[in-house]
């Protein structure tokens, strides 16, 4: 049973749900709430525009066929220009679901979350707030594949390089033009990040067992039988942070990891490759990031758009994300010679950007209202894996549809 204190009427704000993101982010909260007892979680959305809002509802409420939405749930006008009306916001909701879309300011997520943890993570503490980024995908299934895939090893698991690989259906896929206009600020603005992770002063974590091997820009991985690159997203920066958080507060021993995403055959790599370079030349000036932002579905070849995904897109469409561990097992000492076991493992779920992400999301937050106990000891800025490494959060995930499981090698 959740409950609410007099101050904050509610369990869940949906801060940004007119947006391409939250609209569906709406749908999932009144999904899983309709789980528990009627009534027993108390909810709101909340943006700039309420007619926007209450447009949002009427489609949920139609969607979902539960008209009973649009008179249950209430609205909060609040704006990023406006800062009271954030302070407002806040003060009613035990927890703040931000969905709002990429500002120039904050658009490199790693930069963003980093930066986070640098400017607010002691004024967190010290007012018991847990600030956790990164809550849907790409860093959820990433992060918290880790620490399964470290939980499920018999022995010290040292090292794991993940591989992603998407799938669509007869009419393709797309990705929202929000994440394009995040992606061609992110790279723009790379040298800032270089220089806040200065600021952050982190000392290197001790290698355990065999240092793991960087692969090369363009390879062929025989792991998943196809050509493969870096993953460009946050996922290495968000599982090192955690790796860190596990190592410095718990004494855990540290995994290496490699981040990497499936391309497949020869003509997917010059479709790659010629995208790339393109990209790379216009990201660099501003005449040509404006094209970019003004133009995404042509310089993506169709794979960005302003409308974003169909429903139908979206429901043809898949992840997964495969996971290969190497470590000792428990009679061997990870100071003395090769690892000498492996283990294979996969987290595998519907279209990520919009279906995934939202289920990640609400889980994340229902996790938090229901196990404050097993989160980390005070409040403070904190990664998935940091958050959550002790609670349910995975099985809650297995529930509804974001699937951990073991391929092979040891199992605990």
């Amino acid at each position: 049973m959740i409950s609410t204190s007099g101050s904050r009427p509610y369990h869940v704000i949906i801060f940004g749900a007119s947006g391409f993101t939250g609209q569906f982010v709406v749908e999932e909260v009144a999904r899983t709430s309709a789980e528990g007892p009627k009534g027993t979680l108390k909810w709101a959305v909340a943006g700039r525009s309420r007619q926007k809002l209450e447009k949002v509802l009427e489609q949920a409420a139609e969607t979902l066929s539960k008209p009973e939405l649009k008179s249950e749930v209430d609205i909060i006008v609040a704006d990023v220009g406006e800062p009271d009306s954030l302070a407002a916001m806040c003060k009613q909701g035990v927890i703040v679901l931000n969905c709002v879309g990429p500002r120039r300011e904050w658009s490199c997520k790693s930069r963003f979350l980093e930066g986070m943890q640098l400017n607010y993570h002691s004024q967190a503490a010290e007012k018991g707030v847990y600030v956790v980024g990164s809550c849907g995908f790409d860093s959820i299934p990433a992060d918290m594949g880790v620490l399964y895939s470290r939980d499920q090893f018999k022995g010290t698991l040292t090292a794991i390089e993940s591989f992603l690989t998407v799938s669509s259906g007869s009419e393709g896929s797309c990705i929202h033009d929000g994440t394009w206009q995040s992606a061609i600020y992110g790279f723009a603005d790379s040298e800032k990040l270089r220089s806040l992770r200065k600021k952050l002063g982190y000392a290197p974590l001790p290698v355990v067992g065999s240092k793991i091997k960087k692969r090369g820009t363009l390879f062929y991985s025989r792991e998943m039988d196809q050509y493969a690159a870096p993953f460009m997203g946050a996922d290495p920066s968000v599982v090192k942070r955690t790796q860190r958080y596990l190592y410095e507060e718990r004494k855990d021993s540290p995994v290496q990891y490699g981040a990497y995403a499936g391309i497949g055959g020869m003509t997917s790599v010059i479709k790659l490759l010629f995208g790339a370079m393109l990209f790379w030349l216009m990201v660099n000036f501003s005449f040509g990031r404006s094209l970019l932002i003004k133009f995404p579905e042509f310089f993506s070849f169709g794979w960005f758009s302003k409308a974003g995904p169909t429903r139908k897109q979206m429901a043809e469409s898949s992840f997964c994300l495969t996971f290969f561990g190497e470590g000792y097992t428990g009679d061997q000492d990870p100071a003395q010679g090769k690892p000498n076991a492996k283990i294979r493992t996969q987290v595998k779920g519907p279209e990520a950007g919009y279906v995934a992400t939202p289920i990640a999301m609400v889980q994340a937050a229902f996790t938090i209202l229901h196990e404050p106990k097993s989160l980390p000891k005070t409040g403070g800025v904190y990664t998935p894996g940091a958050a959550f490494a002790k609670t349910t959060l995975i099985d809650r995930l297995n529930k509804h549809g974001i699937q951990f499981s073991v391929l092979s090698g040891p199992e605990a």
